[in-house]
């Protein structure tokens, strides 16, 4: 019988119980799933990434392949179950310094820096401007709450600033109003911190089943880039204020985003491919 090895990692957090919870399936060997049963797993574990790291052989650019899944459908880049990928192989080789992810979004590397810290170099998905007033106006209302600067990203979020950190805390969503939206995939909304870190955000994607992302590090990808022109440095800290929390260190280098983060396990088991 063949078995694969279950993770559960709490990632972009220090702590046990914080930040944002991700399943990792380690593949035993270079054996190919079906997408079907790889959503099926994904709607049964029920969290809003499962990710599924397959070995590959003899690949000169890559170590694995990693895959995300929702509990509704495939995702072309996720931050914090990559973080839980990359920690779940830097626990089983301790040796290990750098992996290598052949992804959606090409060649991803994850490095383990100091203190438990792994840094993943992502791509850059700036925010561009989205002159849509009904759009923003629908926003508002679906929020509760006054919006402005509406942007969208290339992979199909929304993006939005509010007037501060207390506001942005206070966003009570119509989560069937947001859903309603047109041609989104998630919406992305931030703020100047009021607080230690330098922004903060949430990130609300029902239609991905996934009311509100305790903490999505590729959000990051265009948090980062539009601070960091705002307060003009590339290095920040971004704090994701769901309830849960979570806090992602970012650097901003040319076309790339570093996002740095930490992950727990919480436990681990098998399933069976058969």
């Amino acid at each position: 019988m063949s078995e694969a090895l279950l993770f559960h990692v709490d990632a972009f957090t220090p702590l046990p119980f914080a930040g944002n919870p991700a399943m990792v399936c380690l593949l035993p060997d270079s054996k190919e799933l079906s997408v079907r049963w790889m959503q099926s797993l994904a709607v049964d574990i029920n969290l809003s990434e499962t990710a599924f790291v397959r070995p590959l052989v003899e690949n000169s650019e890559a170590d694995f392949e990693l895959r995300w899944f929702t509990p509704m459908s495939e995702v072309d880049l996720c931050g914090h179950a990559t973080l839980a990928s990359a920690h779940t192989l830097f626990k089983k080789d301790t040796s290990r310094k750098m992996v290598r992810f052949r992804t959606l979004s090409g060649i991803l590397t994850v490095s383990r820096g100091d203190n438990d810290t792994m840094w993943m170099d992502f791509p850059k998905r700036e925010a561009m401007p989205f002159k849509d007033t009904d759009a923003l106006a629908s926003l508002s209302a679906a929020l509760g709450a006054e919006v402005s600067n509406l942007g969208k990203t290339a992979s199909g979020d929304l993006f939005a600033t509010i007037g501060g950190e207390t506001e942005l805390r206070e966003i009570t969503p119509d989560f069937k109003a947001i859903a309603a939206l047109p041609n989104h995939r998630g919406i992305m909304i931030t703020a100047n911190s009021a607080g230690e870190a330098d922004f903060v955000s949430r990130f609300f994607a029902p239609n991905e089943g996934i009311d509100e992302d305790p903490v999505t590090g590729s959000a990051h990808c265009a948090l980062a880039p539009f601070w960091a022109a705002k307060l003009g440095r590339n290095e920040l800290t971004g704090y994701q204020c769901s309830r849960r929390g979570g806090t992602v260190q970012c650097r901003v280098e040319s076309d790339r985003v570093h996002l740095g983060g930490q992950a727990v396990t919480i436990y681990s088991g098998k399933i069976s491919l058969d």
